[in-house]
């Protein structure tokens, strides 16, 4: 039987330099395990995307002066992670905050085991790093984001299956 597919929001979170935060996560039973991911997180109740995606936000990263702009990408991905498979239906959106300093004082019990830190990254070091990023095309995505401004409409991502 299929897992229930999990409605997510995610935000592209840039600063007044245009750097994006990321967030740098590890397999809770295998720390070597990691990648960078941007913040975000499940549906709770009647929220709507918008209202998930600032809830997460201000847990996991404490941030909470944000102009939330419009849906930029829309992905559906599956993953195995804390000893379960994840089928997420992912809506990430732009926003924009002064605000740099980041508290992770509110994040769940799951972030603390598998949250190693936030960062700050530049395009050029998003393009240039040999990490891995969720979702595998932002360094590019962030390229021309930054270069055209937000698409017209979302732009759907091919399906990422790990």
């Amino acid at each position: 039987m299929p897992a229930e597919v999990r409605k997510v929001a995610r935000l592209v979170l840039l600063d007044p330099e245009d750097r994006i935060l990321l967030m740098h996560g590890f397999e809770p039973e295998d720390p070597g395990s990691t990648w960078w991911f941007t913040p975000g997180g499940g549906l709770e109740g009647d929220e709507t995307r918008e209202q998930a995606a600032l809830r997460e936000l201000a847990e996991e990263t404490g941030i909470t002066d944000v102009e939330l702009g419009p849906l930029l990408w829309q992905r559906m991905c599956s993953f195995p992670f804390d000893g379960r498979r994840w089928e997420q239906d992912e809506w990430y959106f732009l926003a924009r905050t002064t605000q740099t300093a980041t508290d992770t004082s509110g994040q769940t019990g799951l972030e603390r085991r598998s949250v190693a830190g936030l960062r700050w990254w530049t395009s050029a070091e998003l393009s240039a790093a040999r990490e891995t990023v969720y979702p595998t095309r932002l360094a590019g995505l962030l390229r021309t984001l930054l270069d055209e401004g937000p698409p017209r409409t979302p732009l759907v991502l091919a399906p990422e299956i790990a």
